[in-house]
């Protein structure tokens, strides 16, 4: 079981990196940017477009992850909503890489 979670987990540790970062470029760059300075540059759209079609990405990441480690349906929110907060994602990134290696 450990082998089929291993590989689950990579997937989710990538997706967690990814969508971290691009929640971080989201909401400290291109939110403030178009707000506040009323910025139309393609760059900050661009930055949101890529957050929204990989989000989903990382959903199924996030919930194929926890149903192999057979978390509960709180956890799995939990690690789903992390995806939405700027840091959240990295956070639950450790805590999975170190539940692995409790294992």
């Amino acid at each position: 079981m450990k082998k089929g979670l291993a590989g689950s987990l990579q997937r989710y540790k990538f997706m967690a990196i990814w969508s971290g970062c691009w929640s971080i470029a989201l909401w400290f760059i291109a939110v403030p940017a178009t707000s506040w300075f009323h910025s139309k540059l393609f760059i900050f759209a661009a930055i949101a477009i890529i957050h929204g079609f990989t989000y989903p990405i990382y959903v199924l990441t996030a919930f194929d992850y926890c149903l192999k480690a057979r978390k509960n349906l709180f956890v799995i929110l939990i690690y789903i909503a992390a995806g939405t907060l700027p840091i959240a994602s990295f956070i639950a990134e450790k805590k999975a890489t170190a539940d692995f290696n409790n294992r």
